[in-house]
C-alpha cells in the first residue's frame, strides 16, 4: 500500500491548524509536518534553525520547498517528511503557495492537496480572534492567496472546502474519506471559489 500525505492549502484563517488538530484528534496517524523556520514571529508547530541552515540543506538538494513570508525563512526538507512517513504517520503540510503545494510531490506519497478557502473578512475575524500581532500581514497574504490561485487556476486540487461552511469535523472527515478512496486530484473553478 502506498503511503499517504496531506497539503493544506489555503490563505491565513482558512483552518489549517484547526483541520490539523481534528484529523490527528480523529486518528491518531495524522501529524502536523513541522516546517523548518528562521527568524521572528510564531514558533508553535515549525521546528527552529537559521537561515545558513536552510540554505546549506538547499545547495544539498535536500529541501523540496523553500519560501519566505512575515518576515521569515520556511522550508519542507526530505528528511522531515521520511521521519513521519517511516514511523507510519501521514505528513500533513500546511502551504501557502500554490508551486509549493506541487512542489512537494516530488516526495514520493499518494498526496491528497486541500484547498481550503475563506473569505476575507472570515480571515479577519478569525486572524483577530487569535491575537494575531500582525493581521494586517495576514490580510496582504489573503489577497496573495487569492492571486496565487488565480495565476495558477489549472493546478488540481483533490478537495476544495470552505471552512466558513464546514465544521472542522466535516472537513477533517472528507480528508479521511477522499484518503480511503484514493481521491485524485482534478483542476476546479477557482474563478467561482474565490469571486
Amino acid at each position: 500500500m502506498t503511503s499517504s500525505g496531506v497539503v493544506l492549502y489555503g490563505p491565513p484563517g482558512s483552518g489549517k491548524d484547526t483541520i490539523t488538530s481534528e484529523l490527528t484528534r480523529l486518528r491518531a496517524n495524522f501529524a502536523l509536518f513541522e516546517r523548518l523556520k528562521a527568524g521572528p514571529g510564531r514558533t508553535t508547530g515549525y521546528r527552529l534553525t537559521t537561515v545558513d541552515r536552510i540554505e546549506e540543506l538547499s545547495r544539498a538538494g535536500e529541501l523540496l520547498y523553500r519560501n519566505a513570508r512575515y518576515d521569515a525563512e520556511y522550508a519542507i526538507d526530505r528528511r522531515g517528511v521520511a521521519a513521519l512517513v517511516d514511523d507510519g504517520r501521514i505528513p500533513v503540510l500546511h502551504m501557502g503557495q500554490v508551486v509549493g503545494a506541487s512542489a512537494v510531490a516530488a516526495f514520493p506519497l499518494h498526496w491528497i492537496r486541500v484547498l481550503l478557502w475563506c473569505p476575507l473578512e472570515v480571515t479577519e475575524s478569525r486572524s483577530a480572534g487569535r491575537r494575531d500581532r500582525d493581521v494586517e500581514a495576514r490580510v496582504k497574504a489573503w489577497h496573495e492567496t487569492r492571486e496565487d490561485l488565480l495565476a495558477h487556476e489549472t493546478e488540481p486540487w483533490t478537495l476544495t472546502l470552505r471552512t466558513d461552511q464546514l465544521s472542522p469535523t466535516e472537513s477533517a472527515n472528507a480528508i479521511i474519506d477522499a484518503l480511503a478512496a484514493t481521491a485524485s486530484a482534478e483542476s476546479r473553478d477557482i474563478q467561482e471559489l474565490v469571486g
